[in-house]
């Protein structure tokens, strides 16, 4: 099997110590093993010089896996590397809360070897891709996000007023610090902090959050998957921020931005035990009451 490993690029101790494991485990099972280039960097001396193991820059279909090995933001910086690829996504969590990267350092041998003998599923998870009006499409590199994408002011402590449309339709334009439209996958993340609704991984819907509406009428909108959302911004200032992810381009209000359901997936590994549910209860600590 030819693996591909990939996490932080800061020494962090937890996560070295998950590699170490995770290397074993993978030369005992005589893995082809590759580490990101600059991921490597931050490992012992043992790992850097290490014969067994070789770098990567860009990732290729030979691939049969990808590890990544941090929390869930890194899973996302993972993705770009994957891409439309089809490699399977395996995450190891080093970080805090992980409902994408979901098996704990202490799991790691056991976990993997149930994926080595083939016991584990596949949740395919849809992507958004935007796209913008010619004169802006050059700054807009890597052109997809598994989270969501958000609109957010810039310089500037006023609110931006984003005007939205569906599928050619007026929808409205929210009076907020921003607009975040979010995947099924990151529903649980940026879009529920803003009180936007926990969407089911394999449900064909996206959601509409506004970030600090002053029109309070304004509230989270599920859409339909395969529905085109065209975004324009206005504000006192020129430019806005948008984010894909954990990347962030400035663009000018002039942009038009256009976002639909990416024409590919990207493939999580689960245990067979894992569901959606049990991940909801434990990290949201769902049902807990400290009076019982």
């Amino acid at each position: 099997m030819k693996v591909a490993v990939y996490g932080q690029n800061y020494v962090k101790e937890t996560t070295q110590k998950a590699v170490q494991q995770l290397l074993n485990f993978l030369l005992l099972k005589n893995a082809e093993v590759f580490f990101e280039s600059e991921f490597i960097k931050t490992q012992n001396e043992a790992i850097l010089n290490s014969s067994e193991v070789q770098t990567f820059e860009t990732l290729d279909s030979s691939y049969d896996l990808l590890i990544s090995v941090g929390g869930d933001g890194t899973i996302l910086r993972a993705v770009t590397y994957v891409s439309d690829l089809g490699i399977p996504i395996v995450g190891i969590n080093t970080g805090r809360l992980g409902f994408l990267a979901t098996i704990q350092i202490d799991e790691i041998q056991t976990a993997l070897t149930e994926i080595f003998n083939g016991d584990y599923k596949i949740s395919e998870r849809s992507l958004l891709s935007v796209s913008t009006n010619p004169e802006h499409s050059d700054i807009v590199n890597t052109n997809f996000a598994l989270n969501e994408i958000a609109l957010s002011r810039k310089n500037t402590t006023s609110m931006i007023t984003v005007e939205t449309h569906l599928n050619g339709e007026y929808l409205t334009s929210y009076w907020a610090d921003g607009l975040i439209l979010s995947t099924p996958t990151g529903s649980t993340g940026y879009s529920l902090s803003c009180g936007g609704p926990v969407i089911a991984p394999d449900a064909k819907n996206f959601a509409l959050t506004p970030i600090a509406p002053h029109n309070l009428s304004a509230r989270p909108l599920v859409i339909p998957d395969n529905t085109t959302v065209t975004l324009r911004v206005n504000g006192r200032e020129d430019q806005f921020l948008m984010s894909l992810d954990s990347r962030i381009v400035t663009l000018a209000n002039t942009t038009i931005v256009t976002v639909k359901k990416a024409d590919f997936v990207v493939k999580m590994v689960e245990l067979l035990d894992e569901t959606f549910l049990a991940t909801l209860r434990k990290k949201l600590l769902w049902g807990e009451d400290r009076r019982n």
